[in-house]
């Protein structure tokens, strides 16, 4: 296997040796990620993402000719810390883009450092929607991608009556009025809601509230550990044989491995990635994340969603013959494709979101997941409608629906 590659190997680090290090400087991105604390379930995994991506970039090629520089830190799933490493990694670390960010506070705390420093910004994570600035690219799926496509599913499959169960900031509410404005679409109703602080873990009042108000299924959003504590405490109350349980966030932190087969199998999730999705693409990336971190813990939606945005960055500083600010947001803004292990995704130029299949998926007796339905090359439409940053690129604005 070798002797040929090795002979390049050696050929592309000789050449890159003979370049004074200065002409690498400008490809250094930062990370930010909660690699401890109670979010790291999806930190540690964003991290290995961008790691691995930059491995696979660099074994390419790398960006301008030569490999990208990473930095990288723990928010500790703090706030304080989002903002506190974002600032180093612009003003001591001077990168030349930022990865960061789960919660959509930390991506709202993040976006007004990134437009004063005017470097391109990538959120990846699953999120409520409408997040519009021209330094922010959003490579998660949204609510708009999300959930109209799952509340007509679910609608069809367990009846018209629903109830939300979300927290209480604005990942939840948000979600809560689009769940709304699809069930009326699917002439269904929401029966009642609960929206909790990520502080709660005794689910005992939510489950009654949910038994009085007598829903065909709930839609449950609870973030990180606590949404296993509300999974099982639902079905110990023995409302699975009953009510309907659909997810958007289910299994993003590999809940799926930790809940009991009695509260995971047969629960629904809606995401824009999950591991047994089949194509040659996640083929690929499926046996280079296991060839370097084993098979232990699946690959999380959010774990993809990294490896997309470094991809697509480092396509556009190719694509624009610097990794200055102005020409990498035009190239970014141009339309971009790329093959990725979720399928094929599109930035789409004016509101800094990919176009990208919706995967319904349903929790099997293993701990995993079998794809029921796929929904191919689903758009942000809110997103489009609201964000012409082509147009407008001082628009910078989180964009909420009517009565939030």
């Amino acid at each position: 296997m070798g002797t040929a590659l090795s002979a390049k190997t050696i050929a592309v680090s000789t050449a890159l040796a003979l370049l004074p290090a200065a002409a690498f400087a400008d490809t250094k991105i930062a990370a930010v990620f909660d690699l401890t604390g109670g979010l790291n379930i999806y930190g540690i995994q964003q991290n290995n993402a961008l790691k691995l991506a930059v491995e696979d970039i660099n074994a390419k090629g790398g960006v301008l000719g030569g490999p990208i520089d990473v930095v990288s830190y723990d928010a500790q799933s703090e706030q304080s810390k989002y903002i506190q490493y974002s600032n180093t990694a612009i003003l001591k670390d001077r990168a030349k883009a930022l990865f960061a960010g789960l919660t959509s506070s930390s991506r709202e705390a993040i976006r007004p450092i990134i437009r004063k420093a005017n470097i391109p910004y990538f959120y990846s994570a699953l999120y409520e929607g409408g997040a519009c600035d021209k330094q922010t690219f959003i490579t998660g799926s949204s609510a708009s991608q999300q959930l109209s496509v799952l509340i007509d599913w679910a609608v069809k499959k367990y009846g018209k009556k629903i109830y939300i169960m979300a927290p209480d900031y604005n990942f939840g509410t948000i979600s809560a009025h689009w769940i709304k404005e699809y069930a009326k679409k699917a002439g269904a109703e929401v029966v009642g809601e609960d929206f909790l602080a990520l502080t709660v873990t005794d689910y005992a009042p939510t489950i009654q509230k949910i038994q009085a108000a007598k829903p065909d299924f709930v839609v449950a959003l609870p973030v990180g550990a606590n949404q296993t504590g509300f999974l099982e405490q639902f079905a110990a109350a023995g409302l699975k044989n009953s009510i309907g349980l659909v997810s958007t966030n289910y299994g993003s932190g590999n809940q799926q491995v930790v809940v009991s087969t009695e509260a995971g199998k047969g629960l629904i999730a809606s995401q824009g990635y999950f591991q047994p999705v089949e194509n040659p693409a996640n083929a690929a990336f499926v046996k280079l994340w296991q060839a370097k971190y084993g098979n232990d813990t699946p690959i999380v939606s959010e774990a993809v969603d990294v490896w997309n945005a470094v991809h697509l960055w480092a396509a556009a500083v190719n694509k624009a013959g610097s990794a200055d600010t102005k020409p990498v947001i035009a190239a970014l803004e141009s339309g971009l494709t790329f093959d990725a292990p979720n399928g094929s995704v599109k930035l789409e130029p004016g509101s800094h979101h990919l176009r990208q299949n919706i995967y319904i998926a349903e929790g099997d007796d293993k701990h995993s997941f079998k794809i029921v339905e796929t929904f191919p090359d689903a758009a942000p439409t809110y997103e489009n409608e609201k964000c012409d940053l082509v147009a407008h690129p001082s628009l910078a604005q989180q964009f909420t629906p009517e009565g939030q």
